[in-house]
């Protein structure tokens, strides 16, 4: 189980589930929603989300035609995003997280639209889009 917030403690949550392996997306989208030169993203599934206070404070903005991003309307804070082409999966944003993550980043995705300021500096596979499985194409 794990927990989390956002930064003014207003909304809180619990995952009941393993994480799955951490996402660094840096699409232009992600960096500009975050403000730094990438995402961490975990997916979990909808049902082992529980938000334990704040439902008035979270507020929602549709950044491309079928996903939306989910944040603190008081602070500000990302929570989450969701895709309709990724039904009951909600993208968490590792940072918000308050246990230390057995859960490691697997690759980097959307380089080819990374921050030019900003070097990747590890083994991690990289991906200048989204990596589809060759099951899943």
């Amino acid at each position: 189980m794990y927990t989390g917030s956002c930064l003014c403690g207003g909304v809180q949550f619990r995952i009941e589930a393993e994480l799955a392996s951490i996402q660094v997306c840096h699409c232009s989208q992600c960096r500009k929603a975050q403000g730094t030169p990438f995402a961490t993203n975990t997916p979990v599934a909808s049902a082992a989300f529980h938000l334990l206070s704040g439902a008035e404070l979270l507020t929602s903005f549709s950044s491309s035609p079928g996903k939306q991003r989910v944040f603190c309307s008081r602070c500000g804070s990302p929570l989450y995003s969701l895709k309709d082409s990724l039904p009951g999966v909600l993208r968490i944003r590792a940072g918000l997280l308050n246990e230390a993550l057995t859960a490691k980043p697997v690759a980097h995705f959307y380089t080819g639209s990374k921050a030019n300021w900003w070097p990747i500096a590890d083994d991690l596979p990289q991906f200048e889009q989204a990596y589809v499985p060759a099951d899943k194409a």
